[in-house]
């Protein structure tokens, strides 16, 4: 653990009580672990991605043709009402996985692989521009892309042995990958902070996240000075 206390820590790096961080990167990289340990070192919140009393997500694994298109819109509900929570709350949030996301990869995968419409992909999307990309949306003061080689992040999914990940084909994995890189790479939404997976052992050394409190420090508070 640290061997600093949370608000001797945030002022020691200058990061604001009331800033919202958000995580992102592919399946398997490691966001609800980081998010844990950072939320952990600022005494902040956590948010996580909610699964439970999903009333479409087992019929979607079933039919994703069917129901691709219901779950997309179910997850940007629920993600558009928990960002707003947050920022009501007054912040002091890390946030496992981020609401641009579910647009430019997941429904995008979808429409590629051709189980969702061309309308409904276009419904979906004009949905999400009017819902999140306008200045009256509460954008994260910062997006965490978690990030390693595609080796890296494949052996991950294997040593955390979750039964659906190992039956799911390297092939998969690959494309994810390929998605996220391109995804991140265009990403303007809020400022990005890239952090290598090697840079740090949550695991067994929470302390090792400081190294990423300076810079994490550094791109909230531009971003503020920004926005006034």
């Amino acid at each position: 653990m640290s061997v600093y206390q949370p608000t001797a820590l945030r002022e020691k790096y200058n990061i604001p009580s009331d800033a919202i961080i958000t995580i992102a990167g592919t399946v398997g990289v490691g966001k609800s672990t980081f998010t844990k340990a950072l939320a952990d070192l600022l005494g902040f919140r956590v948010s996580y991605e909610k699964v439970d009393n999903n009333p479409y997500l087992n019929l979607f694994y079933d039919d994703l043709s069917r129901w691709g298109f219901h779950l997309q819109i179910y997850f940007l509900a629920e993600r558009f009402k928990e960002q707003k929570r947050i920022f009501e709350y007054g912040g002091g949030f890390v946030q496992d996985r981020s609401i641009y996301e579910d647009t430019g990869i997941f429904a995008k995968n979808l429409h590629d692989q051709g189980h969702m419409t061309d309308e409904d992909y276009e419904t979906y999307t004009q949905l999400f521009e009017a819902m999140v990309m306008t200045p009256y949306f509460p954008h994260p003061d910062v997006l965490i892309y978690l990030e390693g080689s595609f080796d890296d992040i494949v052996t991950r999914v294997k040593e955390r042995g979750r039964p659906m990940e190992q039956q799911t084909p390297v092939s998969y994995w690959d494309d994810l990958y390929t998605r996220y890189e391109n995804w991140i790479n265009n990403f303007t939404s809020c400022p990005v902070l890239r952090v290598n997976i090697n840079e740090y052992d949550v695991l067994d050394d929470l302390q090792s996240v400081e190294v990423v409190l300076a810079r994490l420090a550094d791109k909230i508070n531009t971003s503020r000075q920004c926005r006034r």
